[in-house]
């Protein structure tokens, strides 16, 4: 008797091992609810499932996992906008925007957005549901998004997906698809991407444009990573990163006392001015700089940005953020501060080196965001499976060669006098810092001919500006403002 029993666990066992944790390739699932906005009631539809990408010959290759919002007490969709979001990475899910900044739910956070037990979410009292319908896409490999195996069991070529140009060019295709399923088609359309999905959106203006004849009225890119700025000569790179520094000193009373007691709003333009007109120069003389202008460039950088003199000399002038994110703190409580947020404290093993042991602030975003998002995902949308919600997944190598995307902006917006852009940073932020969004913003139009199309909001937070609860408030109404802005209200696309 004890020879079958075993025999018939060890069967149960081999059939549990043999599946597979598959995610459906077309699926939805369908829930109402309503949220309080602004003070009024909104009711909304929410729709979550997958979509398939195909290749060429029309077969699934891939299904991207997504959550789409939309209000459902409008009746007519022509004049209403939807959003389409994305965070960035590359390999980041789209939980990110989703449970914390646009959508009706939130994260159960305190106000500065440190996490709280028990983990959750909440109303989003903030949400521009009010305004705009939304969808959250999760590009192969995040959250629930996977590639799929042909009939021989083989998964697609990794390079279909993941590259600047490739991930452009695949999204693109899979929005046209949804907009149609959607029938979404005469709806004003955003496309907002965080960090990378900076980016990303702004390559997806003009491929939506050339390739799938699909017009846009705004890009919004949050924190945006540009990384034709990371790899442009040092020179360009270090001295931008040098406001970025004077506000978290500021934040962190590292300043001297005549900075400390202004508002940072009042010294972020000196530390600009300084940074593009007298630090950059300077930095690109290399070692042909005099002692004497060096000795002289040391002291003031020593001023906007809380560290020593004789460290910065060390440096010759060329701070790494890592040294500074050690730096900051060190001889005052030894503590480290965040890469994405400056405001978040961490705790090195010592408190000799170059570089943090970790980053304090995602760590702590991990707390809160992992669990909210699986508990939401299954009880609130009702979506279940067993395949696991990746929050970062696996892209790399990613392949950043042929990196056009901001003269792809530039493009998509001369051909399309509709479209404008916002962008918004955190102060705090040094890993994509506001100064170097600014940076961007200016590159992406040298003939200044456009300038009017884009607007810059700052924000007194870090990367995910909108986990600190007055920015979240800001942010949003800021958005609410730039569509207002940028719908056509009849007036014919066209250059007087």
């Amino acid at each position: 008797m004890k020879k079958i029993t075993c025999l018939l666990f060890i069967m149960t066992m081999s059939v549990v091992f043999a599946q597979k944790r598959n995610i459906p390739t077309d699926t939805t699932v369908v829930t109402t609810n309503s949220t309080i906005i602004n003070g009024k009631t909104i009711p909304y539809t929410a729709t979550t499932g997958t979509q398939p990408v195909w290749n060429g010959k029309g077969e699934p290759i891939a299904t991207l996992f997504y959550t789409y919002y939309e209000r459902n007490d409008i009746k007519n969709r022509a004049n209403r906008p939807l959003i389409i979001s994305f965070n960035g990475g590359p390999g980041s899910a789209s939980v990110w925007m989703h449970i914390a900044y646009t959508g009706p739910k939130i994260l159960n956070i305190d106000d500065e957005g440190f996490p709280v037990q028990p983990y959750g979410i909440k109303d989003n009292p903030n949400s521009v549901l009010d305004v705009a319908d939304i969808v959250y896409v999760n590009p192969v490999n995040t959250a629930y998004s996977r590639m799929i195996e042909d009939k021989d069991g083989k998964l697609p070529d990794r390079d279909m997906f993941f590259g600047i140009n490739a991930d452009i060019k695949y999204l693109a295709e899979w929005i046209n698809t949804f907009v149609t399923r959607k029938n979404r088609w005469e709806s004003p359309k955003y496309i907002i991407g965080e960090s990378y999905g900076g980016t990303r959106v702004m390559g997806l203006a003009n491929e939506l444009q050339s390739s799938q004849w699909m017009y846009l009225n705004g890009v919004i890119m949050v924190s945006p990573a540009d990384y034709k700025l990371y790899n442009t000569g040092q020179p360009v790179y270090s001295s931008l990163n040098l406001p970025y520094f004077t506000a978290a000193a500021w934040y962190h009373k590292a300043l001297p006392q005549a900075l400390q007691e202004k508002d940072l709003l009042d010294i972020l333009p000196e530390a600009e001015d300084f940074a593009i007109n007298t630090l950059m120069p300077a930095i690109a003389k290399g070692g042909f700089i005099s002692d004497k202008e060096k000795n002289t460039i040391a002291e003031k950088m020593a001023y906007y940005s809380g560290l020593g003199k004789t460290a910065i000399l060390q440096n010759n002038l060329d701070i790494p953020t890592s040294f500074f994110w050690k730096e900051l703190l060190r001889h005052k409580t030894g503590q480290t501060i965040g890469r994405l947020d400056s405001r978040y404290l961490g705790i090195d093993k010592r408190e000799t080196g170059d570089s943090p042991d970790y980053s304090p602030e995602l760590t702590t975003w991990n707390h809160a965001f992992a669990p909210a998002i699986n508990y939401y995902i299954r009880e609130y949308l009702n979506f279940k499976t067993d395949t696991k919600y990746n929050l970062f997944g696996s892209v790399h190598p990613w392949d950043n060669r042929n990196n056009d995307t901001r003269d792809e902006l530039r493009q998509a917006m001369a051909q399309n006098p509709y479209l404008k852009v916002l962008i918004q940073s955190g102060y705090y932020d040094g890993a994509t810092t506001y100064f170097g969004a600014k940076y961007t913003m200016w590159q992406v139009d040298p003939s200044g001919k456009m300038k009017d199309r884009f607007t810059f909001k700052g924000y007194r937070s870090g990367h995910m500006m909108y986990l600190r609860n007055e920015d979240l408030k800001t942010a949003n109404n800021d958005i609410r403002e730039f569509i207002k802005n940028s719908l056509s209200n009849g007036k014919p696309a066209k250059y007087d």
